[in-house]
């Protein structure tokens, strides 16, 4: 699931400081392991571009920006079901007129009771009050899978890298780096993705097969190995297919699983993301647990 709030061109030389904070804030929702707190794990992934936030002198040749994000995930009724503000302090410039000020990502991993919420962000410039604040929601809805389905699929900045050290980055086995709001920049070729299968018969095969499409019906399809579930636990599937036939615009990926005996589908999960040819994408989410 995303919410991309605005055009990701990053590269101007000049920002006017009076334009409010962008955000770009999406989210991911995982089956939870956990047999004691039931309902499902959401990944939280925010990020702000520093080049609309207004810098302050702290030195001679020393300048810093600062913003405030306020996230909040709502229930139902309206009351709150958890709450966290985070600011966010880019590195120290000497000469803020450079074109390119990088954005600046975190990412949050939050265990939620099943049911329908709103998740909500705030970010505001914290030196410039006037600036006003930028405000984004979206509806989320939590379930346990009762039948074989896909997690949502997570768009990465670069291919998945195998791991066994324990971080909020870290999932299924994998260290995963976000790609902000699945947008795929200027001199990118690849897309990297990694999702979750679960509730799968355990030791049964199945074949997963990817699809990537543009609206124009460029198109291009590829399988996976097939894979053995194992018991009580989802799937990790890491994959990347290339994107330099693709044109500039929307595309979706989509991910079948099919039971390698019978060929019968099992899950489908599609996810939409963007691709520029002119304009560099944001870096992905890192630094801040």
């Amino acid at each position: 699931m995303r919410f991309l709030l605005f055009p990701l061109a990053l590269a101007s030389a000049t920002v006017a400081h009076a334009a409010p904070p962008q955000l770009i804030l999406e989210v991911a929702r995982f089956r939870n392991l956990d047999q004691v707190q039931k309902g499902g794990e959401i990944e939280i992934s925010v990020t702000v571009p520093t080049q609309p936030l207004t810098y302050r002198q702290r030195a001679p040749k020393s300048f810093q920006s600062s913003a405030v994000v306020d996230l909040d995930i709502l229930k139902a009724d309206g009351t709150s079901a958890w709450h966290e503000t985070v600011t966010l302090k880019p590195p120290v410039l000497n000469d803020t007129t450079i074109s390119i000020k990088n954005p600046l990502s975190f990412l949050k991993r939050v265990t939620v009771p099943d049911g329908t919420y709103t998740l909500r962000g705030k970010v505001r410039d914290q030196y410039k009050a006037t600036n006003g604040e930028t405000v984004v929601e979206q509806q989320l809805v939590v379930s346990a899978p009762k039948k074989p389905e896909f997690s949502d699929i997570v768009f990465l900045s670069k291919p998945a890298v195998k791991t066994t050290g324990e971080s909020v980055f870290n999932r299924g086995g994998y260290l995963l780096t976000r790609a902000p709001g699945g947008y795929y920049g200027r001199g990118t070729e690849g897309l990297y993705f990694y999702t979750e299968l679960n509730q799968l018969p355990a030791g049964r095969p199945v074949t997963v097969h990817y699809h990537l499409a543009a609206p124009d019906g460029t198109a291009t399809d590829a399988d996976a190995a097939a894979v053995t579930p194992a018991v009580g636990r989802p799937t990790s599937l890491a994959g990347e297919l290339p994107l330099g036939y693709l044109p500039a615009g929307p595309f979706t990926l989509t991910i079948e699983a099919r039971d390698a005996a019978t060929k019968k589908v099992l899950a489908t999960q599609s996810r939409a993301g963007e691709r520029s040819l002119t304009e560099y994408a944001p870096a992905g989410a890192g630094g801040l647990r």
